[in-house]
């Protein structure tokens, strides 16, 4: 089977380069009309051009696609209803959403400002969530839509000096876990991946032999699939040069301690609590309350 997108138009975030650009052109080597949108700026998200954008624009074409450009900032109302008006303008429909804009300014919590906190969050949450909305009815309307978010292991799992990233990244898998539910009865599919690329926001924190070897498209064969017509829905896909994994949130079986539990008992039973032998993935929080309706009909453990 080979993954087409003909007839369909994909918009990609952060596309001037990395792994945005990347995605941007396999779509439209598979068939997809692509609007490239990137504001150009810093990895530190200031200052701002529409070269990057432009030259991704001007691959597409000399390769037989088509691409238009868009230099709005994805944390900005205005610039992302411009974006949704300039592609239905263009194309007449948006299928597919690659949300993959994204900056940085790391440092240890003790060092960071909050001014850093909130331009982190808000170009990697609300520059998700901001697309997202304004494509979600007429996804709605279509009865398709395919929205693929980026996580990272930063918000999976924690980095050091990056409390600010790895906050905005498990964010966006909360975003998706929800969207994935509202989405499903108008066949709007929604995943995340989890890239480990080596692009110009990683490209300090890597030696350059591992750049190479981390090259950016080697991510891009996860996007595909995750966008695509047969797509799952609800999941996370961690892709690094040609490698492929999937990641959950999982919750131990745990324990009835009954009510007259303390913290006493608790830390007795620790080891039984934090067993994650049979852990179990939940798709939604309702899940997880009849998980302990059903812990609770058992008789409690002895203290």
């Amino acid at each position: 089977m080979t993954i087409r997108f003909d007839g369909k138009v994909a918009i990609v975030t952060g596309a001037g380069g990395g792994l945005g650009r990347c995605h941007a052109l396999e779509l439209a080597r598979r068939g997809a009309k692509v609007v490239i949108n990137d504001l150009g700026g810093a990895v530190d998200g200031t200052g701002g051009n529409s070269a990057a954008a432009d030259a991704v624009v001007k691959e597409i074409a000399d390769a037989g696609g088509t691409a238009i450009a868009n230099g709005a900032s994805v944390s900005d109302d205005a610039g992302v209803a411009h974006l949704v008006k300039q592609t239905m303008d263009a194309f007449g429909r948006v299928d597919i959403l690659i949300a993959n804009a994204g900056i940085l300014r790391d440092k240890s919590f003790a060092k960071m400002e909050l001014k850093d906190f909130d331009a982190v969050m808000a170009v990697h949450v609300m520059g998700t969530v901001k697309p997202a909305k304004a494509l979600w009815q007429i996804m709605r309307d279509q009865h398709y839509g395919r929205i693929v978010v980026t996580t990272s292991s930063t918000g999976l799992y924690g980095n050091f000096g990056q409390t600010n990233y790895g906050t905005a990244k498990l964010g966006l898998v909360c975003c998706m876990n929800t969207l994935k539910l509202e989405g499903a009865r108008d066949n709007i599919k929604v995943n995340a991946i989890c890239p480990v690329a080596g692009t110009r926001m990683t490209e300090n924190l890597m030696p350059p032999e591992m750049i190479q070897a981390l090259k950016p498209e080697y991510v891009t064969p996860a996007v595909i699939f995750l966008a695509s017509e047969d797509a799952p829905t609800g999941v996370i896909v961690s892709a690094a040069a040609g490698a492929f994994s999937s990641a959950q949130i999982v919750e131990s079986t745990g324990v009835n301690l009954g009510h007259g539990a303390t913290a006493d008992t608790v830390a007795a039973n620790w080891a039984k609590i934090s067993d994650f032998t049979g852990a179990r993935h939940f798709t939604m929080g309702n899940e997880h309350g009849a998980h302990f309706f059903e812990l609770l009909k058992n008789a409690p453990v002895a203290p």
